[in-house]
């Protein structure tokens, strides 16, 4: 590190911190309502009181910290430590009435973890018997969950991948990490609206009840995937299973597309290239499946053809959602849809994974270097993507966050291969965990080490996150040195 970038280095501002955590444990005071009134209809009065004490926990700490004066204007390391934190603090709080459902303190955190991070992995082995408030409240966690990586990707300076400049819909409204976003907030709020709307009121057209719309909806736009059943999507038939697959493909894809081609009339290449991936990537993950499928089972063409879209397509967009056990599928299937898993949707969208526009962006990188041994030593080649050329910014940062995942994910797999669970196996749940998708060979369980559920956790956690808010956090300059003026 230059001499220089350590004496244009800034530490985090306490008060700040402070302040706006404060305003957003009031902000999950407020959505934790909404769970509340669900147990109150329901009759559920032990987690009705649950729900009670950490609503006004968080709404007593929250008023304490939010009356701090603090400056206005955040820094990017300052919104990184916000955001890592209250996805750290919110399972740990949401926890508590989750254990009114009959869950150990271990499962409850992750069944939490699992909702808030929008993941759909679940140790519970059978959902028959359990409170209509649990599975409620595990939907909801993962609509609010779904929102708010949305705005908050909209809202950090230095997300990896594409610049902030790139995200916004104008320049200026880069310029000022809480003022300047509230534009996009509202954005992504009413289109995240829309979408469950239309979600639930199709659903119901499809006859599916009002409960059931209401859960399969919210865990679908926000590619989360808990379903209140058993078997997922084994319960609805075709037209359902295709209406959700639809909803879940509308969360994977970039929430802006919608507000620009609506509202504001105008085709933005970018947006237009990571539909088209989105796309185009399910449906070829459809077929390599669909083959592998054919050649390793006895399964008739038809079944063949039922489950490997919605398979595909629940990989890609990371939503988990399953018409069949994933414990069933040959191993070629698995290695197809570890690949879809740990790629995921859409950048700016609800979906997991790295992200298909840094695989395109990588992709450029690889064909520029390959272009260049054909090339004059003189001749002069920039790597474009969607007829714009890319920032080395953009390029390191998309390189370096490919590398992250991989290793995260090789990191996690070790301890399930040493504690004797199949190579093949703990590496599906692992990415499955990692890129936040749900889908499960049978792995998380109640049974599963406290060890190994715990990685899970972490997995899901840096995989919701991108990996780098956490190394903010870590890093010793985020918290020690020179600190701003209206401190």
């Amino acid at each position: 590190m230059t001499k220089q970038s350590t004496e244009l280095r800034y530490a985090v501002r306490f008060r700040v911190v402070f302040k706006y955590f404060g305003q957003l444990c009031l902000v999950l005071a407020a959505l934790t309502l909404v769970p509340l009134a669900v147990s109150l209809i329901f009759g559920d009065i032990p987690i009705s009181l649950r729900y009670g004490i950490v609503i006004c926990g968080l709404a007593v700490f929250g008023a304490g910290l939010a009356r701090l004066r603090a400056p206005f204007r955040v820094q990017a390391n300052e919104g990184m430590v916000l955001v890592a934190l209250m996805f750290l603090f919110t399972p740990l709080v949401m926890s508590y009435p989750m254990m009114g459902s009959g869950l150990g303190f271990l499962d409850a955190i992750f069944e939490a973890t699992s909702g808030v991070t929008t993941t759909g992995l679940s140790t519970k082995t059978t959902l028959v018997g359990s409170p209509q408030t649990f599975l409620f409240a595990r939907a909801w966690m993962q609509w609010y969950g779904g929102l708010g990586v949305v705005v908050l990707s909209l809202a950090l300076i230095i997300q990896p991948g594409l610049v902030a400049k790139d995200l916004a819909v104008t320049e200026a409204e880069t310029d000022d990490l809480i003022g300047g976003t509230r534009a996009h907030a509202r954005r992504a709020l009413v289109v995240y609206g829309v979408l469950t709307a239309l979600g639930i009121i199709g659903a119901l057209s499809l006859g599916i009840g009002f409960f059931d719309a209401v859960l399969y909806t919210f865990a679908a736009v926000s590619t989360g995937g808990f379903a209140p059943h058993d078997g997922s999507l084994v319960t609805f038939g075709w037209p359902a299973q295709l209406w959700i697959t639809l909803l879940c493909l509308a969360g994977a894809i970039p929430l802006t597309f919608y507000y620009r081609m609506l509202k504001e009339k105008r085709r933005v290449t970018l947006d237009f290239l990571q539909l088209r991936a989105v796309v185009i990537a399910s449906l070829v993950v459809s077929l390599v499946v669909g083959i592998a499928m054919w050649l390793s089972t006895d399964m008739s063409w038809s079944k063949v053809l039922h489950h490997a879209p919605l398979l595909a397509f629940s990989a890609q967009t990371t939503a988990g959602f399953s018409s069949m056990p994933c414990g069933q599928l040959d191993a070629g299937s698995k290695l197809v849809l570890i690949f879809s898993m740990l790629v995921g949707g859409g950048a700016g969208s609800t979906a997991g994974g790295f992200k298909l526009l840094r695989l395109l962006i990588a992709a450029s990188v690889f064909r520029l270097i390959l272009l260049r041994t054909c090339l004059p030593k003189h001749a002069v080649v920039e790597p474009r993507l969607a007829r714009r050329r890319l920032q080395d910014e953009e390029i390191q940062a998309a390189l370096l966050l490919i590398v992250l995942f991989v290793s995260v994910v090789a990191l996690s797999w070790l301890p399930f291969v040493a504690m004797g669970y199949g190579p093949l196996d703990s590496l599906f749940e692992v990415v499955s965990a990692t890129g936040t998708v749900g889908l499960s060979v049978g792995l998380s369980s109640e049974t599963l080490p406290a060890l190994l559920k715990g990685i899970l956790c972490v997995d899901m956690l840096m995989g919701r996150l991108e990996i780098i808010a956490w190394f903010v956090l870590l890093y010793p300059g985020t918290w020690f040195g020179r600190r701003m003026e209206g401190t």
